[in-house]
């Protein structure tokens, strides 16, 4: 009996130490969602990268480098935390991770909390301009990639101050053109109610860090930044009506102050194709 005790406590140590060792896996994930839009006559490949945070991906940080071309994109999308606060993550690292992507593809950011957190957002933009990102801060663009035309628009994170954080995001609503796919990059994706109804088909963000700690099938997520506990926006697929919401969970690593668990870092990779039905225009 007591060889037996001993042989099924081995066993369930052994299995707790299977699955602690499997939810600490921090390899890269590449996650891919299909968004159909009425008003696109063809496919266009979005690579949308979050929560950064400077954080090493290999030498020359290859390995999301090689990540983002497997998956052939026609546009690269930053919504926000590339860099970091601490200086313990160095921005250059960031900074050259933005400059290599925006070599091949075009590439559009936002920001997210931490930029405002250095205290020197205005020249983090600067500089991320200088590396060649189209930076919208409450702007909408026309971008026509793979033969289509999208409407790309972004905002700031809500760290700009809560009445110019509303001013951006109801120019961007006004600057609409209701003929094209539209889609809102920011950095919250709990402000549900200020993203629904406005018009966009597609709203992208992170912040969450998929809730840091996940079971999946049971729990989405444990914990997430102006979410608290068991986050609803964690990180995944949401519809806000007739707006598709697309949480991230993000690239951070070793920026984190707890480890990842079952909560891979992503790359999310969105494959907008055309739909059946035309989008509703937007509300006035």
């Amino acid at each position: 009996m007591k060889k037996r005790t001993k042989g099924v406590l081995a066993a369930a140590l052994a299995a707790a130490g299977v699955f602690l060792l499997a939810g600490l896996d921090a390899r890269l994930l590449v996650r891919t969602y299909t968004v159909e839009s009425g008003r696109l006559t063809g496919p266009v490949r979005l690579a949308v990268l979050t929560d950064l945070h400077a954080c090493a991906y290999g030498e020359g940080q290859r390995e999301l480098l090689d990540a983002v071309a497997e998956q052939s994109p026609d546009l690269v999308l930053l919504c926000g935390d590339i860099v970091d606060d601490e200086p313990r993550m160095p921005e250059e690292r960031a900074l050259d991770t933005v400059e290599a992507l925006a070599a091949v593809w075009p590439t559009y950011y936002v920001t997210g909390n931490h930029e405002f957190w250095t205290g020197r957002v205005d020249e983090v933009k600067a500089r991320l301009e200088e590396r060649g990102a189209v930076v919208l801060a409450g702007e909408c663009v026309t971008v026509t990639a793979a033969g289509q035309t999208v409407q790309l628009c972004g905002i700031d994170d809500p760290s700009v101050g809560e009445t110019r954080w509303r001013e951006q995001l109801e120019a961007v609503t006004a600057a609409l053109d209701g003929e094209h796919c539209s889609i809102l990059m920011t950095h919250r994706p709990e402000r549900t109610e200020d993203y629904a109804g406005r018009g966009f088909e597609l709203v992208l963000a992170g912040h969450a860090h998929g809730g840091q700690w996940r079971l999946p099938g049971l729990l989405n997520g444990l914990f997430a930044p102006d979410q608290g506990l068991f986050p609803t926006y964690a990180g995944g697929r949401y519809a806000l009506g007739d707006t598709t919401l697309l949480v991230s969970r993000g690239l951070a690593r070793e920026s984190t102050r707890l480890p990842r668990f079952y909560n891979r870092p992503e790359l999310v990779v969105v494959e907008l194709r055309p739909g059946l039905e035309e989008f509703p225009a937007k509300k006035e």
